[in-house]
This record gives C-alpha cells, structure tokens and sequence, in this order.
C-alpha cells in the first residue's frame, strides 16, 4: 500500500523526476472519456509512456489546478499487483476557484511501479467545477 501513497505523493509534487520514478517506461493513464481537466487543459485522457504521464503531471496539471492540492484516502483495497483507491481530491483552481471531486483509481503495479491507471470520477461535477456549468 505505501507504493500507491508515495506514488500518488510524487504524482502531486510536480517534480519529474519524482513522477518518473513510480512509473514503468510503458505507463498508461486512462481516464474518463471528455472530462473537463483534459478538455480545459487540451490534454488526452489516455496517456500512453512514462514520458507523456510525467509531462502531463509536471507541466500541464498546476496549470489547471494552480495551488493547495490535496488528495485524502477513503480506501485503498489490494489485490496481488491491483490496488483500488477510493480518493477525493481538492484543489483551488488557476481562477482561484475550489475544486473537489471524488475519484475511484484501479492502478495495476508490475515490479513495485505504477503499470496501468484506470482513472474513475463524476465527469459531470467536474465539468461544473472547472466550467461553471454542466457539460452540454
């Protein structure tokens, strides 16, 4: 479990070299299809390699979610080399408004590295939040 914790902590602290670290070369990131952080941010929302999740991470994400982040653990539930995590994540956004949404985190770890992530949240709280209106 503290494999999902320090790598979910180096996913937030923005550093590359961090990110790298938690990441197989082969990475994949996939996350809810048209979900207002991939929108606003004109990012994918299936990032394939290490090198696209960390730039994703280091670069385009505190673009969007600018200060304050902070991701509280309501579950984290294992099983062999897959881990659920239950989450919600608060932020204050770059127009200074708050963010918070509730995640669900299907992660499968090879070697001690994060392998594949499958990405679940309320794509339509999300939308209000960062759009201030309900997806169309």
């Amino acid at each position: 479990m503290s494999i999902v914790q320090n790598a979910f902590q180096a996913l937030a602290s923005n550093d590359p070299d961090k990110i790298s670290a938690v990441l197989t070369e082969d990475a994949e990131w996939l996350s809810p299809p048209g979900n207002a952080t991939a929108v606003a941010l004109g990012a994918p929302d299936h990032m394939v390699g290490r090198e696209a999740i960390v730039r994703f991470f280091a670069e385009d994400f505190p673009r969007l979610y600018a200060r304050d982040v902070d991701v509280v653990f309501h579950g984290l539930h294992a099983d062999g080399e897959r881990v659920v995590v239950e989450a919600t994540m608060t932020a204050t956004l770059a127009n200074g408004n708050p963010y918070s949404n509730d995640h669900c985190f299907v992660l499968e770890l090879r070697d001690g590295l994060i392998h594949r992530v499958r990405e679940y949240a309320d794509t339509a709280r999300g939308h209000c939040m960062i759009f201030g209106e309900a997806p169309q």
